[in-house]
């Protein structure tokens, strides 16, 4: 039997949205029934108005339902999952919702089935909710959610720049997690800390990564490149030898556009040079120094002469699209790139990883732009231990590494990158410890809170015009400067 806030008395078995709720939800998120439809059934199973309101921004924002592919269930998913210890038992008969994955997500059979084990295992009820696939619609249902301080979900996935953004609506997890949270990387906990609070706990994690054609680089001898410096005379060189014979060739291709993604790009940059992380932990704007103008000036510089000159229209796609068909030297991406190259008969088994060259300014360092998600436990949650166990469980070394081996979804604990099982499903996974222990940057989405979007939007803007040529690189420096310290005088 379901209660009216959509919470199914009866584990998770496995198989997707089994009740009426969670059905209409689905249906919802996928756009395969009206509005008018969706509100008259909504009505009759009396949801709240928050639930209500995060379907209808779903049919607005979310997938077309002709567009929409969902995962069918898969029985193995989660097979290789061995239960932690030490899971607690006295919580039975409890139920949890949580906002996981979305519906057209690849991982969401394991998800499911990771939570099913969970269940099975502790006699927790889980009901499995699929979020929306675009992260800022997502973001947007759960501020509806968040206003309206419903219980009706107590777990929710969250971006890993979100977590300044939803502190206040967050149980702290760090009297509960706090043992489990020092297993993982130091820079995620810390980007998941707000105000001394641990706001989420990581799940998955992402990073910034260069990848170099080893055939090219045997072919001129050179050495993957170390410095943006290595990197320019390198993929100037290649460049120049390819380039009669295909006439495509670019040296190197990475994201220029105005958008997040080249937020990502330009604080590595600056970061690697020695120029400062955009703002600061204490709320200090520093943007306006010689490196990082050095650093976007560098930039600047590889616009039309080692990567395209319409660079500055690059995203992610456009990126791996002329890297798979063996267009470019060197790129910039996140650790997709890697599977994606396998696929590519033009580079595949001609790719090599490495963290991202460095700068040569003072203090210069690697730097790799965090990605990946986090899981939160709702201040409004009528089960907040039994929410507090399952994120334990499915943030845990034994979650991590089944995710790594069936999956490749990049663990969060050093330890599980040493797991004979990781290395023997990727070879990939392991070299990245590294990335992630000595070069990873998070952005200033903790310090500047829900102001996080006006501050990347005023910085991608200015670095698309500094590359593009429209602004110099100390004027785009000052006025970014000035607009930080005005945005940050908000909060």
């Amino acid at each position: 039997m379901s209660r009216a806030n959509g919470r199914q008395d009866g584990p998770v078995n496995g198989k997707p949205l089994p009740n009426p709720v969670t059905r209409l939800m689905a249906e919802s998120l996928t756009g395969q029934i009206s509005r008018r439809e969706m509100l008259r059934r909504a009505t009759a199973l009396g949801l709240s108005a928050p639930l209500v309101g995060l379907m209808l921004s779903a049919q607005t924002k979310g997938v077309r339902a002709q567009d929409a592919v969902t995962p069918a269930p898969d029985p193995d998913a989660g097979s290789t999952i061995v239960m932690p210890q030490g899971l607690r038992t006295d919580l039975g008969g409890a139920t949890v919702a949580a906002v996981l994955s979305d519906t057209t997500d690849p991982n969401r059979p394991f998800v499911e089935n990771a939570c099913a084990k969970f269940a099975e295992a502790t006699g927790i009820n889980v009901t499995f909710v699929p979020g929306e696939t675009q992260s800022e619609a997502r973001l947007q249902a759960y501020r509806q959610q968040f206003a309206g301080q419903s219980s009706d979900f107590d777990v929710y996935q969250i971006d890993v720049i979100w977590p300044g953004i939803v502190a206040e609506h967050a149980v702290d997890l760090s009297e509960g997690l706090g043992e489990a949270a020092g297993q993982h990387f130091e820079a995620i906990v810390k980007n998941n800390t707000v105000n001394d609070q641990l706001i989420g706990l990581p799940w998955f994690t992402d990073a910034g990564l260069f990848y170099y054609r080893t055939d090219l680089l045997e072919k001129y001898q050179l050495q993957p490149p170390t410095t943006w410096d290595e990197l320019q005379t390198s993929a100037q060189t290649i460049l120049d030898g390819e380039r009669a014979a295909n006439p495509a060739f670019t040296g190197f291709v990475w994201q220029g556009r105005a958008y997040e993604g080249l937020t990502c790009n330009g604080l590595e940059w600056q970061v690697s040079n020695g120029g400062g992380a955009i703002i600061e932990e204490d709320a200090t704007v520093s943007i306006n120094n010689p490196e990082a103008i050095a650093a976007f000036e560098r930039a600047r510089g590889w616009v039309g002469t080692i990567s395209p000159q319409d660079i500055t229209t690059f995203r992610e796609t456009e990126t791996i699209n002329v890297w798979t068909a063996g267009n470019a030297a060197f790129m910039r991406n996140w650790p997709y790139g890697w599977a994606s190259s396998q696929d590519a008969p033009a580079v595949a088994g001609k790719v090599g990883v490495a963290p991202l060259p460095q700068g040569t300014g003072e203090g210069a360092r690697n730097a790799a732009t965090l990605g990946g998600w986090q899981l939160m436990v709702s201040k409004y949650s009528k089960n907040p231990e039994a929410a507090i166990e399952l994120v334990r469980f499915l943030c845990s070394p034994e979650v991590q590494t089944s995710f790594a081996v069936e999956r490749s979804m990049l663990p969060t604990i050093g330890s599980v990158y040493e797991s004979p099982d990781v290395a023997a499903a990727s070879e990939f996974i392991p070299r990245l410890r590294e990335v992630f222990e000595g070069g990873a940057v998070a952005r200033p989405s903790s310090v500047s809170a829900d102001l996080y979007g006006e501050v990347s939007a005023a910085y991608y803007t200015t670095v698309n015009e500094i590359l593009s040529g429209t602004t110099s690189a100390e004027e785009g420096a000052a006025s970014m400067e000035e607009e930080f310290n005005a945005i940050l005088e908000e909060l």
